[in-house]
């Protein structure tokens, strides 16, 4: 694995900070109809991603998520005011505004989705090792997934399958408590899903997933394991969300004495922990940090606000593939 130096928990602490301040100008702008529709945020789970970034291989892996979409492909190399134009339904977004929260998509970036429906991600991550393998590409695809996908029947027939085609994929469970707002334990009669992996004969392991660390050393692991051509691996990130499922969640399953007891483990807290004590940056360069991504975050919003929306005809493109589709009667004002 790469080494984990000063200069990974300066970028660590960075990238989370700018992450967890980029999801919270969005929910500000969502309260003032700015962004529209659902809108599922990621605080609390920076750490997985901070993690998997670093034991992957950026430019050749990829990751393919479901709706909790919006810092993943800024991880991957998005420009951060193409997502945030994304969500505002511009035509700078990264799919012409057309997609939107739960939908960030980017080819270039090895980033595919961004998906609405609970679970549909899993087979398309396989499908996409597959291809990797079948083509002899030297990738490994993470496929991301919530603790409520898990009671999909689809995971069941992927993780068979990929099992048994030996195939380039990590599926990593982001078990963040609650599947919208039900509890793990009302869902199955045990609360390790990590043990799923185990009735596929696939590699399988519980992760504490508020620490890059621990994180990073398990997909490093898993991504190996993938890359040398043995197969899949089921890894269950353990983390905690402290916004609610989405910004409807009025979140009444949960005690707000349960979210703050939570944060006293934020994983943006910890690694800035570590860097002071490790004197790794001063006061006075923590601050600038903080600074720098304030102002980035403004360009996000600046950028965003002053975009244009998408010309009525890119709807018509985006969906037919025909110029003239002969099943199409309307007309373009």
């Amino acid at each position: 694995m790469k080494k984990i130096t000063k200069d990974t928990y300066v970028s660590w602490f960075e990238n989370m900070l700018f992450w967890r301040k980029f999801e919270d100008k969005l929910a500000a702008v969502y309260i003032q109809q700015k962004v529209r529709g659902f809108l599922h945020l990621y605080n609390g789970q920076e750490a997985i991603l901070a993690g998997a970034l670093h034991a992957m291989q950026i430019g050749k892996d990829r990751i393919i998520t479901a709706y909790r979409n919006h810092v993943q492909p800024i991880g991957m190399g998005v420009d951060p005011k193409r997502v945030m134009a994304e969500l505002y339904g511009k035509a700078s977004g990264t799919s012409s505004g057309l997609g939107g929260s739960m939908h960030i998509f980017s080819k270039e970036f090895r980033f595919h989705g961004g998906h609405g429906i609970v679970g549909g991600q899993i087979p398309l991550g396989a499908g996409m090792a597959f291809g990797d393998k079948y083509h002899n590409r030297d990738c490994v695809t993470l496929c991301f997934m919530g603790d409520g996908a898990v009671r999909q029947g689809s995971l069941h027939e992927t993780l068979n399958l990929a099992t048994l085609w030996k195939l380039p994929v990590v599926f990593i469970v982001e078990n963040n408590g609650y599947a919208m707002g039900t509890s793990v334990a009302r869902t199955a009669s045990h609360e390790e899903i990590w043990k799923l992996g185990l009735g596929y004969n696939m590699p399988c392991e519980p992760v504490d997933g508020m620490n890059p660390v621990t994180v990073a050393k398990s997909l490093d692991k898993a991504i190996s394991f993938a890359r040398k051509g043995e197969g899949p691996s089921f890894i269950e990130m353990k983390t905690y969300r402290y916004r609610g499922h989405s910004m409807s969640d009025a979140q009444k399953y949960r005690t707000k004495s349960e979210v703050e007891e939570y944060k006293k483990i934020d994983p943006i807290t910890q690694v800035k922990k570590i860097i002071i004590e490790k004197k790794y940056l001063n006061d006075n360069e923590i601050s600038n940090i903080e600074q720098r991504v304030k102002s980035q975050i403004l360009e996000c919003e600046k950028f965003a606000e002053e975009s244009p929306y998408p010309d009525i005809s890119v709807m018509y493109d985006a969906v037919y593939e025909e110029p003239n589709y002969p099943f199409l009667n309307h007309k373009l004002k």
